[in-house]
């Protein structure tokens, strides 16, 4: 399908902005099929990215795409997968950069991941092993998508959230540390694993074994292999070890072998936080629940597995096994090996004791029967979708079991097995015994607790930090009431406005969370600290492309936020968050001593490096393309916010009057200063003296003022540079565009701009 020439101008200009909510639908919602268009003028495209997959894997650009209907230009796209992709298949799993050539982006996503649900009859398999995992560790967001091509329907995908520095920035609150893919380069076989065994001290050993993709990390990742391997008794420091118990518990329960815990000890990513531990991130989930019986067998086999086989997968899978040494440095120590097992109750528990997997599974299968019904090249038959959770498929060299067939069985081995029986301490009545407790002052914390021997309370005050354990007591000495009446107690010093905690109490033979999914849940505390409300401090002005405007204490330009204090108080932002991003509020908690005095601004960096004493810098970064910004207090409460479009390099938007006024463009940015001219107050009304028509424009515009003529007018082209200038001489004037090109400009007079668009 080819574009005609007019409808292709109008849609390469770039929307610059809009400050109301985005109405789309969410590109991650689970209820609702994606619809993605792809329009490729390339006669030849596919043979070209066949040829780009088994060579290079360049992107292919093409022509257009539009996802929900919004239209992008000059997007990349190209062919991804292993066993899953084949030249031979029309249907082959997809990526598409909407970014690879110009800067752009759907909904803050610069990437489209789809994959073809290879090997999965019942075609949800990968949404929903997503949907669970997300319940107890960071894991990408999952739904459907229908992709065409020249109009054509391919088929329906499974649409996963790419795993990047976007995602790291939005769950880890950076973005510049060590970032590990563990996947084989070479061909995956029972001797090319991704299992962090320690090669030697050669940086070479490794990299036909992994990706690093951060600026750097190969040494990192030669340390980190020797300490899983030499030193495991440095475990919990290295690593964040609960998401390690939740990935094998995951792993474990959803015999999700196309993973770390099968022959290829693949698919998972390694993120290093700022607390110096490395996160796993789990991904390609389309051959959980069975889909892939491969457990491997040491180096020497790929450990192939019946139905059977997989309905009673061992809880201590590869525990002795050196080339697994991750798992087998867990369930050699005790503690660990505990804390793995009460993970792996959870997950049944919360899931498929209940059979609250079925309700999910039939709720997803129903969202997309329609297109899998019309679907032209889905790899199993309509009738095997309908049939596939409790129908076992042949797939060639084995069978990929119905889910219930599999899951069903699986529980009840589970639940008979000696780790399962043992009983577990249980806790209850976690209670502070202050609810908005001082800063600087103690907490005490007690609960109710049968059936332990030892209790450990974890806590800290920032989300990104390591939890510290103390050892809770039931002696009547730590304010715990009276000696042994099951009333556990311990106290610790408050020192910030935040402090997360959770408790851990484990006997001989078993352990017990509270909450039971931390520690990706936990209890929290809030210190009693002044709130902020909403309109207090304002954003006033951001810049999301700074090219050429000021620079950071360290003379780089990095993107900037404004904030104006609207009252005639000191206020200090401790306790309160910025974000970019509305779904992750507090991504940038600012530390005490963010000061703005009365009528005054503070500037954040908006860079991802680290605040220093003097500078606030948030851990991440404004995108050109448009996004969120988001000020909100210690109680959740959201003091201001908004929603911005593309942006322009070293154009700005900010708030005239300060503080309250409607967002305009500002050229030239007015940093840490005032939005208005000096004269302009808020009642003036002057920043809507003027319009522009029509617009776009093409032989010519007319400016009309509404005011007193006392100023010059300028426009510049979108690179900043003025093309023209002029005195106005009457309220009413035309100017001659036919020597203008095509493209953005803005029109400035009293310091407030326009948009203006030249179309001809």
């Amino acid at each position: 399908m080819k574009l005609s020439i007019s409808f292709r101008i109008l849609f390469a200009i770039p929307l610059f902005v809009s400050f109301s909510t985005n109405a789309q639908q969410n590109f991650y919602d689970i209820n609702t099929v994606q619809k993605i268009e792809v329009f490729l003028s390339q006669y030849n495209w596919d043979y070209r990215m066949d040829t780009a997959k088994y060579g290079s894997e360049t992107y292919l650009m093409a022509d257009s795409v539009l996802v929900n209907g919004v239209l992008f230009d000059s997007t990349g796209i190209k062919y991804k997968g292993n066993s899953s992709f084949d030249s031979t298949l029309i249907k082959n799993p997809i990526h598409i950069a909407l970014d690879e050539f110009k800067n752009q982006a759907y909904q803050n996503y610069t990437d489209i991941k789809l994959s073809n649900c290879y090997q999965d009859p019942s075609m949800i398999r990968e949404v929903l092993s997503y949907k669970i995992l997300g319940n107890y560790m960071h894991c990408p967001k999952s739904n459907f998508a229908g992709l065409y091509i020249n109009g054509s329907y391919i088929g329906l995908y499974s649409n996963d959230e790419n795993v990047n520095k976007t995602f790291c920035s939005n769950h880890f609150n950076s973005s510049q540390n060590t970032f590990i893919k563990c996947n084989p380069i070479v061909l995956p076989g029972p001797t090319t694993k991704s299992n962090l065994k320690y090669l030697g001290s050669d940086s070479l050993l490794y990299s036909d074994y992994y990706e690093i993709k951060s600026n750097s990390g190969w040494n990192d990742l030669v340390t980190l292999c020797d300490s899983t391997t030499n030193n495991q008794n440095s475990l919990a420091n290295v690593f964040n070890l609960d998401r390690v118990l939740w990935m094998m518990a995951f792993n474990n329960v959803m015999v999700n072998l196309d993973s770390y815990s099968g022959v290829f000890c693949q698919n998972y990513y390694l993120y290093k936080d700022n607390s110096g531990r490395y996160n796993p991130i789990i991904w390609d989930l389309n051959m959980s629940f069975g889909g892939f019986p491969f457990t491997g067998n040491g180096t020497t086999g790929m450990g192939s597995l019946t139905i059977a086989n997989m309905q009673q997968l061992a809880l201590n899978l590869h525990s002795t096994d050196v080339n697994w040494p991750l798992i087998k440095a867990v369930m050699n120590n005790s503690l660990f090996k505990r804390m793995y097992i009460a993970h792996a109750k959870t997950i049944v528990n919360d899931f498929f004791a209940n059979n609250l997997y079925l309700g999910m599974a039939a709720q997803l299968q129903a969202i997309i029967d329609t297109s899998v019904l019309n679907d032209p090249n889905k790899q199993f038959t309509y009738s095997q979708f309908q049939n596939a959770m409790n129908t076992s498929i042949s797939t060639g060299s084995y069978s990929v079991p119905g889910i219930s067939t599999l899951m069903s069985s699986r529980l009840s081995y589970l639940q008979s097995t000696a780790d399962f029986i043992q009983s577990q301490p249980v806790i209850t009545n976690v209670i502070p015994n202050a609810t908005l407790p001082a800063i600087n002052s103690n907490i005490t914390i007690t609960a109710n607790i049968s059936g332990a021997t030892v209790v450990y309370l974890n806590y800290r005050f920032d989300e990104m930090s390591a939890f510290q354990k103390l050892i809770m007591y039931d002696d009547g000495l730590h304010n715990d009431g009276i000696a042994n009446d099951n009333v556990f107690g311990v106290s610790f010093q408050i020192q910030s406005f935040i402090t997360q905690y959770y408790i851990y109490a484990e006997n001989a033979n078993a352990g017990m969370f509270s909450p039971e999914r931390a520690e990706h849940e936990f209890y929290t505390l809030q210190a009693n600290v002044p709130v902020l409300n909403a309109g207090d401090i304002a954003i006033n002005e951001f810049l999301a492309s700074n090219k050429t405007n000021t620079t950071n204490e360290s003379g780089a330009f990095s993107d900037w936020i404004e904030l104006y204090n609207t009252t005639n108080n000191v206020v200090d932002l401790y306790g309160c968050f910025l974000s970019d991003n509305f779904s992750n509020p507090t991504k940038f908690t600012f530390p005490a001593n963010s000061i703005i005095q009365p009528y005054s601004y503070i500037i954040i960096w908006a860079d991802d490096v680290a605040s220093t004493s003097q500078y606030l810098h948030a851990n991440f970064k404004l995108s050109i393309s448009g996004e969120q910004l988001i000020l909100s207090n210690a109680a959740g409460t959201i003091i201001d916010s908004l929603s911005y479009g593309i942006q322009t390099d070293d154009v700005s938007f900010g708030r005239c009057p300060n503080g309250s006024g409607a967002f305009d463009l500002q050229l030239p940015p007015t940093f840490k200063a005032s939005n208005c001219d000096v004269g302009i107050d808020k009642n003036s009304g002057k920043e809507e003296m003027f319009l522009i028509y029509p617009n776009p424009a093409s032989k010519s515009f007319t400016i009309n003022i509404s005011d007193d003529i006392d100023d010059n007018l300028q426009i510049y082209n979108i690179t900043g540079q003025c093309v023209m200038k002029l005195k106005l001489i009457s309220n009413q004037t035309k100017i001659d565009s036919e020597n203008f090109q095509n493209g953005i400009y803005f029109v400035k007079y009293h310091n407030k701009l326009k948009k203006l668009i030249i179309q001809k």
